[in-house]
C-alpha cells in the first residue's frame, strides 16, 4: 500500500483560527475552526489587534484538537502548510510562527500557501480539478476571476476595482441594522423580498472582466437615507433582495462573459460569498444552459469561510511540486496572484 500523505495546515488570516489534518490533499481527517465573530460583532467589523490576540490564545488549542481528532502523531506528518497572505499582518504572523515552530521542532517541510489559492482548493474536496478551469473567487476582501491552466497556476483575468462583494454586504448590513458579518442574514432576507428598487449593475456592459460594487453601495445608502429624511419606511427584505439581485447579476454576467473568451472544463465558485444561496442558485440555473460542457463545482458550504482544510488541499499541490518555505518565511498581507499576461489592469 502506497504511503499516505498527511499535512498539518494552519489558517489565521482574519478572524478564524483553524488547524486541519488533510490526507492526500483531498480527505479531511480534522478541521478545527475557532471563530471570533462574537468578539468583533460590537465593532461592526474585524479589529486587527483583537483578532491577533484571539489567534494567540486559540492556536495551540486548535493544534491539539486537530491532531487528536485526526488520531495522528507528529511522526505521521509529512509537512506543515500555512497561510502567509493576503490578510491582516498581525493575524497571519500567529499562524506563520506556529507553523514554523512545528515544522522546525519536528523536522518537517514548511509549505507557504496563498490564502486565495486555499479558497479555490476548498472545491477540491468535491471532486478532482480538470484543466483549464475558471474560478469565481468572492470573499470579504477579494472578488476576482482566476484562470488556471494547471494545478498551482493562477492568473487573474478580472477583479473588483473598489469594494469586494463581501465588503459591500457588510457595509449595507450596517445601514440595515444587520449584525456583522451581514452576508448570511442579507441572503436570507433577500429570499423573502423582491427586486423592487432596481439598483445599478455597475460595469455590466463594459467589455472587460472587472467588477465594481462601490456605486451599488452608494445607491443603496442614498436610497435608505432619502427615505429616512422624508419619513418613508422601506421594506428591508425588498432592499436586501434588490441589493443581492444587483450583486448576483454582475457576478454572473461577468463570469459568463469570461467563459465565452476562455472555454474551460470547470467553473469553481469559492470564497466566503460563495456560501450565498442566491449566487449558487443563479449559477446552477444559467451555467448548464449557456455552457453545457462546463462543470460547475461549488465549494462546500462549510468550507467557503476561512478554514485550515482548504490550506491543506492547496498545500498538497505545492508539496508535490516541492515548493517549500524556510525559517525566513514572513507574513505578506498584500500577497497577490499574477495577472494574466496581456490583460489590462
Amino acid at each position: 500500500m502506497e504511503k499516505q500523505n498527511l499535512i498539518l495546515a494552519f489558517e489565521s488570516s482574519c478572524d478564524e483560527t483553524s488547524v486541519a489534518v488533510i490526507r492526500d490533499g483531498h480527505e479531511i481527517l480534522s478541521n478545527v475552526i475557532a471563530t471570533q465573530i462574537n468578539s468583533h460583532k460590537r465593532f461592526g467589523g474585524v479589529v486587527p489587534e483583537v483578532a491577533s490576540r484571539h489567534h494567540i490564545e486559540q492556536v495551540t488549542i486548535c493544534i491539539e484538537d486537530a491532531m487528536t481528532e485526526a488520531a495522528v502523531t507528529y511522526d505521521d506528518l509529512d509537512a506543515v502548510a500555512v497561510t502567509y497572505g493576503p490578510g491582516l499582518v498581525g493575524a497571519l504572523l500567529v499562524g506563520v510562527n506556529a507553523a514554523k515552530t512545528v515544522a522546525y521542532a519536528h523536522h518537517l517541510p514548511l509549505i507557504p500557501v496563498n490564502h486565495m489559492a486555499g479558497h479555490i482548493y476548498a472545491a477540491r474536496f468535491v471532486k478532482p480539478f480538470e484543466f483549464p478551469l475558471m474560478a469565481l473567487l468572492v470573499s470579504g476582501g477579494h472578488t476576482e476571476l482566476v484562470y488556471m491552466q494547471a494545478d498551482g497556476q493562477f492568473e487573474i483575468i478580472g477583479e473588483t476595482r473598489d469594494d469586494a462583494a463581501g465588503e459591500a454586504y457588510d457595509k449595507i448590513g450596517r445601514v440595515l441594522g444587520v449584525p456583522y458579518p451581514a452576508g448570511k442574514v442579507i441572503d436570507e432576507m433577500a429570499h423573502k423580498g423582491n427586486d423592487t428598487f432596481k439598483f445599478p449593475r455597475a460595469m455590466i456592459d463594459e467589455d472587460n472582466y472587472d467588477f465594481s460594487f462601490s456605486g451599488l453601495k452608494s445607491a443603496f445608502i442614498n436610497t435608505v437615507h432619502h427615505a429616512d429624511q422624508i419619513g418613508e419606511t422601506l421594506d428591508k427584505n425588498d432592499l436586501a433582495a434588490s441589493f443581492q439581485a444587483s450583486v448576483v447579476d454582475v457576478l454572473t454576467s461577468k463570469t459568463l462573459r469570461v467563459l465565452k473568451q476562455y472555454p474551460v472544463k470547470q467553473l469553481i465558485l469559492a470564497g466566503g460569498v460563495a456560501a450565498n444561496h442566491g449566487l449558487r442558485e443563479r449559477l446552477q440555473e444559467v451555467l448548464p444552459k449557456e455552457f453545457p460542457n462546463t462543470d460547475l463545482v461549488l465549494a462546500p458550504l462549510k468550507l467557503c469561510g476561512d478554514n485550515g482544510a482548504m490550506i491543506g488541499a492547496a498545500g498538497y499541490v505545492q508539496y508535490q511540486h516541492q515548493q517549500f518555505g524556510d525559517a525566513t518565511l514572513n507574513a505578506d498581507p498584500s500577497l497577490e496572484f499574477d495577472w494574466m499576461p496581456n490583460m489590462p489592469h
